[in-house]
């Protein structure tokens, strides 16, 4: 899944590992709808993974209403509205997995992040709050929390904040997509059928921004 814009990088993905596309902006009011129906069309899932996410980083001072409320509405709403519409709708099958992407930021804040930090500060909030109610369903939700990775979005960040994202690591690098994935994975996997609410960072024992 991801936005139309990326279409063709979303299919050649989906060709290489055999699966199916579904090409739309999570933030719009319909998406949670359209979810439940690609859901629903597939028999129902077992796995969401929320991994969308954006930055508008700026100052507070320097914060316009619409960068915060983007930011927030990717990040956090939209897993809120999909999540409940996904599991009022029956779409996400009893015994499912919910997987969301946090960020260190929302543990620690980082400098000209406060509308990003908010909102993956707020997927913590909702794994917790959310996991009582699901674990009648015997659905799990759990939340990766990942430092500085080596993606296309760190590489926008300033050159002299990304050495220091790498050098604070513990192993003295930029962790990589894998070792989030993996995460995920085992999350996503029965061996971590006993879990719920829990938060795993990947950092390297980084805190960028403590």
């Amino acid at each position: 899944l991801d936005i139309p814009q990326t279409q063709a990088g979303l299919e050649e993905v989906a060709a290489r590992v055999g699966g199916s596309t579904i090409a739309i902006d999570l933030g719009a009011p319909d998406a949670a709808q359209a979810l439940v129906d690609a859901a629903q069309a597939d028999g129902g899932w077992d796995i969401v993974v929320h991994n969308a996410g954006i930055t508008r980083d700026k100052t507070i001072a320097n914060m316009t209403p619409a960068m915060w409320q983007m930011v927030v509405n990717v990040n956090l709403s939209a897993q809120e509205r999909i999540n409940d519409a996904l599991v009022e709708s029956g779409a996400l099958q009893d015994g499912g997995r919910i997987v969301c992407v946090s960020s260190i930021s929302g543990i620690a804040g980082n400098m000209g992040q406060t509308n990003y930090a908010l909102s993956k500060a707020g997927v913590i909030g909702m794994v917790k709050s959310l996991a009582p109610s699901l674990a009648q369903q015997g659905i799990t939700i759990n939340a990766v929390a990942p430092g500085f990775i080596e993606t296309r979005m760190t590489a926008a960040v300033p050159l002299a904040m990304r050495e220091a994202g790498r050098r604070l690591n513990s192993m003295g690098q930029g962790g990589q997509p894998l070792d989030v994935a993996e995460t995920i994975a085992w999350f996503a996997s029965p061996a971590s059928g006993g879990l719920t609410a829990n938060i795993v960072r990947v950092c390297g024992q980084s805190l960028l921004g403590a």
